[in-house]
């Protein structure tokens, strides 16, 4: 399937983004250094993270057939619900 268009976060702490990097990890998911892509399960994200500006960037880029993009947001947007507050 296509990919979804990116989503952006602002005022992500390093604190935070360390935080979200940890649940990731927990949950299979690999994010090793402020950018890059992983993928579990046929589901393919990249992330872009600038501490500078505290901004993180989230896209899906792939996913298997029987799995939607908005999905795929959908659980982004909950996990940065959760980790933020």
């Amino acid at each position: 399937m296509g990919q979804s268009p990116p989503q952006i976060f602002s005022g992500i702490t390093p604190e935070q983004f360390s935080t979200l990097a940890s649940k990731a990890q927990a949950a299979g998911i690999a994010l090793s250094g402020n950018s890059g892509t992983a993928s579990k399960f046929g589901v393919e994200v990249a992330w872009n993270y600038f501490p500078a500006t505290q901004q993180l960037t989230l896209q899906c880029l792939r996913t298997p057939f029987f799995v939607k993009p908005e999905d795929v947001n959908a659980k982004i947007q909950a996990l940065m619900k959760e980790t933020l507050g």
